[in-house]
């Protein structure tokens, strides 16, 4: 059976059992604290531990999920892999621990002819707690299954929770036998004499996983925790492996060799003239392509794209894994563009929008790719360095701090470092290399932990959103000032009856006019009076869970507490220049679209008083012309006064008439639509803006820039903001104008070009000059040269004011004088504006003899305090300090002096 059609019979059974058909969610959470979807159940927490109320009673997904905790598992196991399907059906508040366990029998039993997916009867398993009577009997009494078949465990082996207080309940799991030829039976009766459940061994493999919510936990660790009672509305949350329900299936041994990924791993074959199975090295190496190829497809389709941070780090790492693979697999050339394509032809069926998409994921990966590939030969260059310093010294190994040096600092990965090193006859120091790593996860638990620590528990307001029922109403969009009342007082975190000033207080209100920081707008500051004489001035507002509003601020003058009358007012000047910033930010947005195509989608913006920053999606530099253009098209619009109008919808009709959406971001199924124009500019937005373009005043792009591999940033100043900065530069062209003796500022640049022309025509003088004067310096140098060890040798400090390009002349013109009848050997330095540069030449005989130039050059500019490189008979380097040059030249005198000894 086909993966894709698992897929679908999944769908089609629960949609007969009335439940609501859920698309899968994004590979990228929407819970901050984790970077990737990493279960089915994930978009249904809400719901499952009551923070929202679920819109329907039953649902069922399909869901594209990614895990790398166990990446370097994957390729070596049945079942490790980064990106997986968990099939799951969910219920909130309807049927429970038997309604779950009697689908789920039914789907896995009923015959592929009947439209289930046909397991045999006897060779199904299933693990519970050992308290739970309930499911117990139902599957022995009820489904029939037999006693010898069901393993209890305890608590700590068979519950699930959300690692805090709240919801927690035990789990049931089906296992399918795989026959004895795939390791030992297992021992039968109610009590778990076998340590671990029937998944333990690849003969007995668990396939779906009943959740069944049934209990408040309180604190603890870790497992450690009391039941404080049964929940009011207990759910059902379930996880079935697609993948592995696929290879059982499809009577293969391992989730590699499935339909769907299988192809890449054929394609690799091909490539690499490697065959699968004949080496078990090999095979790992070809599983993890398979993979790795599928879970970047997957990964850049949902709008993943490599970086050195977070979800683009992981992504970065996939791709070079699987490149890397390929190297080791003994295939040098780009792998991707025969790869990826694969990948997306077996996973079509399944996830029909990769074959529109699929220009754009494949832009992204195969230019990862070609990065990787330029970092290889940069960490190449690197590693001979090291390798080169170790044979000098008459080593043998290759020191931890240096493999590690070149693992974080150029990507080079250890498996790479070590093959290399095993071609040049050396070892590496891999306990050292492992120190170096585990200092530096330690050093970013550390920084994460510092990090982590200011943040808020959201337990408290959780608690605090639900006593009230509700989402606090915000009237920001109309109201500016309001009458309201004071609900919640916190002061380090907790709740308090009253606080006097003065003191750092949070205010949860019944309604407010401030806006919490949110999609890119930043928070209203303002003031609160109370009614009894108090003053409260906001410096910030949260919303630490949704419809939470937090006002955060200092308590100034009098008294705080729950259930005062207050008057919250903001600063409507701030507001107004965020308002501004903001609706600059959509126009902005659409015309980069309409310049650049629309696929310079939004990634991200701030929107501050004054000021906007956009960040898009891009895998070039933008023009300056594009710029201007789009510069010029927000600057018209803005005089055309275009209404800028806000409606509620539904979400699916706001895609219908084309609203655009943040990667990323959760929106429910009622949306706020702002439009600029009518349908000109129509995003999906929950922030404040101006009535009319008009009111922005004026729009100043201030340039564009990467920050991260294929992600762009504009900044802009926008109304007085950017009135000022252009007051100030015609100041400036003003200043020049009359500096430069031009009529107007219109011939400035023509006055700038004749002065530019004219200082590169004396510089090519001066090079001309000194050039000169070297040459006839030359050969009385060339006279200096001294017998060291029986090769000629001449170093000189050519002293202050001298390019790099002309001691490079010098060199080489020294290294003619000198001959090629005996070995010579040139080390020439000199420093301009405060910086070093050596060059290094030698002839054909001095390289007979052992004496390298690139090898002597980087003796010296370690030396010096600088770096360089470069080939056998010439190289160059520079960056130290021009004081420790004497210290470079005797380090050349030295390198050649232990070469060849007298």
């Amino acid at each position: 059976m086909r993966t894709s059609e698992i897929h679908r019979r999944w769908l089609d059974f629960f949609a007969t059992k009335q439940h609501e058909i859920v698309p899968s969610a994004s590979l990228v959470s929407s819970d901050p604290s984790i970077l990737f979807t990493i279960a089915g159940m994930v978009p249904f927490i809400p719901y499952i531990v009551g923070t929202e109320k679920a819109p329907y009673a039953r649902a069922v997904s399909v869901q594209k999920c990614i895990r790398t905790n166990d990446i370097e598992n994957v390729g070596r196991t049945t079942r490790h892999g980064t990106f997986f399907q968990m099939a799951g059906n969910f219920s909130f508040g309807d049927y429970f621990k038997k309604g779950a366990i009697d689908f789920s029998w039914e789907l896995l039993t009923t015959p592929q002819d009947d439209g289930g997916l046909g397991f045999d009867p006897d060779s199904l398993w299933f693990t519970l707690w050992e308290e739970d009577e309930e499911s117990y009997q139902h599957v022995t009494e009820v489904i029939g299954l037999d006693p010898s078949r069901v393993v209890q465990l305890p608590w700590e082996e068979s519950c699930w929770d959300t690692g805090q207080p709240g919801p927690a309940g035990s789990t049931g799991e089906w296992h399918v036998d795989r026959g004895p030829e795939y390791g030992p039976d297992a021992p039968s009766g109610r009590v778990p004499e076998w340590p671990g459940s029937p998944d333990a061994e690849d003969r007995y493999i668990e396939i779906w996983n009943l959740v069944f919510d049934q209990f408040l936990r309180g604190p603890g660790a870790g497992k450690d925790y009391p039941l404080l009672g049964e929940l009011d509305q207990k759910s059902i949350d379930t996880g079935l492996g697609v993948e592995r329900v696929a290879y059982l299936l499809q009577g293969k041994q391992n989730m590699y060799e499935i339909d769907q990924v299988f192809p890449v791993i054929e394609k690799a074959q091909e490539l690499s003239g490697r065959a699968y199975g004949a080496d078990e090295e090999d095979s790992v190496r070809l599983r993890i392509v398979g993979d790795h190829v599928r879970s970047a497809l997957m990964l850049v389709a949902d709008g993943v794209r490599p970086s050195n941070e977070g979800r683009g780090y992981v992504l970065r790492r996939i791709i070079r894994r699987a490149v890397r693979s390929m190297r080791l697999l003994g295939y040098a050339d780009p792998s991707m563009p025969h790869l990826l394509p694969i990948s997306k032809d077996a996973m079509v069926e399944s996830y029909p929008g990769l074959e529109a998409d699929f220009g754009r994921i494949s832009e992204i990966v195969y230019a990862e790719e070609e990065a990787f590939r330029r970092t290889l030969v940069t960490g190449t260059a690197i590693f001979d360095q090291f390798a080169g310093a170790v044979k000098k010294e008459g080593g043998r190994s290759l020191a931890g701090p240096d493999a590690f040096r070149l693992h974080d600092t150029y990507g080079f990965p250890i498996d790479l470092t070590l093959e290399m090193a095993q071609e040049v006859g050396l070892t590496v120091d891999e306990e050292g290399f492992r120190t170096a790593m585990s200092e530096q996860r330690e050093r970013a638990r550390a920084d994460a932990a510092s990090k982590k620590s200011g943040h808020t528990d959201t337990a408290l307001y959780n608690q605090l959103l639900g006593e009230r029922g509700e989402a606090v109403p915000f009237v920001g969009y109309t109201e500016s000032t309001l009458s309201t009342t004071v609900e919640s007082v916190l002061v380090d975190g907790a709740l308090v009856d009253s606080v006097q000033a003065p003191a750092d207080v949070e205010l949860v209100l019944a309604a407010t006019p401030f806006y919490a920081e949110m999609g890119g707008q930043l928070a209203d500051q303002g003031r609160i009076t109370l009614a009894s004489g108090g003053i409260v001035e906001v410096d910030d507002v949260q919303a630490p869970v949704k419809g939470l509003p937090v006002h955060r601020g200092r308590l100034v003058e009098g008294e705080v507490h729950p259930g005062a009358g207050a008057v919250a007012a903001i600063d409507t000047a701030r507001r107004g220049a965020i308002a501004r910033a903001h609706t600059a930010t959509h126009m902005v947005h659409q015309s980069l679209r309409e310049e650049l195509g629309d696929g310079a989608t939004q990634a991200g913006s701030e929107n501050s008083p004054g000021r906007m920053r956009f960040d898009f999606r891009y895998g070039q530099g933008v023009p300056r012309s594009a710029l201007v253009q789009i510069e010029g098209r927000v600057n018209t619009l803005l005089q055309d006064e275009l209404a800028v109008t806000d409606q509620q919808m539904p979400i699916d009709e706001a895609r219908a008439l084309g609203a655009q959406a943040l990667f990323g971001e959760k929106y429910g199924d009622i949306v706020r639509v702002v439009s600029i124009g009518g349908d000109w500019s129509r995003e999906l937005c929950g922030g404040t803006h101006v009535d009319s373009t008009g009111a922005i005043g004026t729009v100043q792009l201030m340039g564009e820039a990467s920050i991260g591999s294929g992600v762009r940033r504009v900044d802009a100043l926008v109304g007085l903001s950017a009135y000022r900065f252009q007051a100030q530069e015609h100041a400036l062209v003003s200043q020049l104008s009359e500096m430069l003796k031009v009529g107007s500022a219109a011939d400035l640049p023509e006055r700038v070009k004749t002065m530019t022309q004219r200082m590169k025509d004396m510089e090519k003088q001066l090079a001309a000059l000194r050039g000169q004067q070297l040459q006839a310096e030359a050969g009385k140098l060339a006279s200096s040269a001294t017998d060291v060890g029986g090769a000629r040798l001449l170093v000189h400090d050519a002293g202050e004011g001298i390019a790099a390009g002309d001691l490079r002349t010098l060199a080489l013109d020294l290294r003619t004088r000198l001959g090629e009848d005996s070995p010579s050997v040139v080390a020439v330095a000199g420093h301009e504006d405060g910086r070093a540069a050596l060059v290094v030449a030698t002839n054909a005989a001095a390289r007979d003899l052992g004496l390298a130039a690139g090898t002597l050059l980087r003796t010296a500019a370690e030396a010096m305090g600088g770096r360089g490189g470069g080939k056998p008979d010439m190289a160059q380097g520079g960056g130290g300090e021009p004081a420790r040059i004497p210290d470079a030249l005797s380090a050349v005198r030295g390198a050649v002096a232990a070469t060849l000894p007298a």
